[in-house]
């Protein structure tokens, strides 16, 4: 499987990973984003030419340009986000994580997430013992007037990544995780799909999701919930 051998791969560098958590820039959204992110980018790319290049897996990545991007249902795609939450990573956190999506000819073959400083990981196939939680996760780009809308009797968390809120929610550490002002597919679809693998209800701009392919080039707000 694609995943198990970038999971294994990514393992195995994480130190040089992490040494460049502090040299990063800042791009023209302002967000950051690090040495470290591109060089687990490069080491995803390098494993996935050299072990699984007869798959001829197109690359969707936040860290390519998909301006121009044209879907063909056809071909083979992997969607990557080498950092998700990059913030937390440039300032030491832990909380950040890696997510890969495979989709074979307009099919859903495999997802991951990985949590490389956590040492945890959930792919495609993996059995759960589920946690029972009444914590709700929400976004950290909410605004305060959003953030001041919430039901004031819910346990809530927003820890500043999208995956590692996708992994609790589907463990069972949150109850239910919702992003209303949206993410980009490279940051969701591996959560949605293990979501939908583990029996969570995933629901993306107001409609049951179902394992779909996501074009890159806009966002989605979503909720997913046990």
């Amino acid at each position: 499987m694609i995943a198990k051998e970038i999971i294994k791969e990514v393992s195995s560098h994480l130190e040089e990973i992490l040494s460049l958590r502090r040299k990063k820039t800042q791009k023209q959204d302002g967000s950051f984003v690090t040495e470290g992110d591109i060089k687990c980018q490069e080491i995803i790319l390098d494993l996935l030419d050299k072990k699984f290049g007869d798959m001829s897996l197109e690359v969707i990545s936040e860290e390519i340009d998909s301006e121009h991007f044209s879907y063909d249902p056809t071909k083979n795609y992997i969607v990557l986000d080498p950092i998700d939450g990059t913030e937390n990573f440039c300032t030491g956190l832990k909380e950040w994580g890696i997510s890969l999506s495979t989709y074979l000819e307009d099919k859903h073959y495999e997802s991951a997430i990985l949590l490389p400083e956590l040492n945890e990981n959930l792919k495609t196939g993996d059995s759960l013992k589920y946690f029972q939680s009444r914590i709700v996760g929400l976004s950290s780009n909410l605004t305060k007037t959003q953030i001041d809308k919430q039901d004031q009797y819910e346990e809530y968390r927003i820890m500043g990544c999208c995956v590692y809120n996708m992994l609790n929610v589907i463990k069972g550490s949150y109850k239910s995780f919702r992003n209303l002002n949206g993410a980009y597919s490279w940051d969701v679809l591996a959560g949605f799909n293990l979501a939908l693998e583990h029996g969570l209800k995933v629901e993306v701009d107001g409609k049951n999701y179902e394992g779909q392919f996501l074009y890159p080039n806009k966002k989605y707000s979503f909720s997913i919930q046990r």
